[in-house]
């Protein structure tokens, strides 16, 4: 790649990373929530009967304390309740309670939306060469920076 088309690309990736986390947030604001705390509550709302801090922590590929300070600032939505693991009293589960159900169609739609106003012009044969492209991107970033899941997905 030459210079130029380094620095073009370079450019367009760092220009719509920004751009893509101020719409998110945007999105998400509306809703109450911030970004990380939408994949949070969606992986969440994934286990019928909750999971505990740690399996939730890697299923985001956090650390566990990441996974606390993130249910913290949760918690006053009452979107989740913590219940006692009854076979050790020590570990808590994390249990997305109704109204937290109720806010992932919400979270989802969140999604659809901002996916389809970011690719919206792109037609539907370029739209696969384009998400073909940014995963396959993402995967060459992942394995250089040695990340195995990005909690922000």
């Amino acid at each position: 790649m030459d210079a130029s088309e380094a620095m073009r690309a370079n450019r367009a990736l760092n220009k719509m990373s920004k751009l893509y986390r101020a719409a998110k947030s945007r999105k998400l604001a509306a809703l109450g929530l911030h970004p990380g705390q939408d994949v949070l509550l969606w992986v969440l709302a994934q286990e019928p009967d909750g999971m505990t801090v740690s399996q939730l922590a890697a299923r985001l590929g956090v650390e566990q304390p990441t996974a606390t300070r993130s249910l913290a600032r949760l918690e006053t939505g009452g979107w989740f309740r913590r219940e006692p693991v009854a076979v050790d009293r020590r570990q808590v589960r994390v249990v997305v309670t109704d109204a937290g159900h109720k806010l992932v169609p919400e979270i989802e739609r969140a999604w659809a939306e901002l996916a389809d106003q970011a690719l919206g012009e792109v037609g539907e044969e370029q739209r696969e060469v384009v998400l073909n492209a940014l995963e396959q991107a993402n995967d060459t970033l992942r394995a250089f920076v040695g990340e195995t899941v990005l909690a922000e997905e």
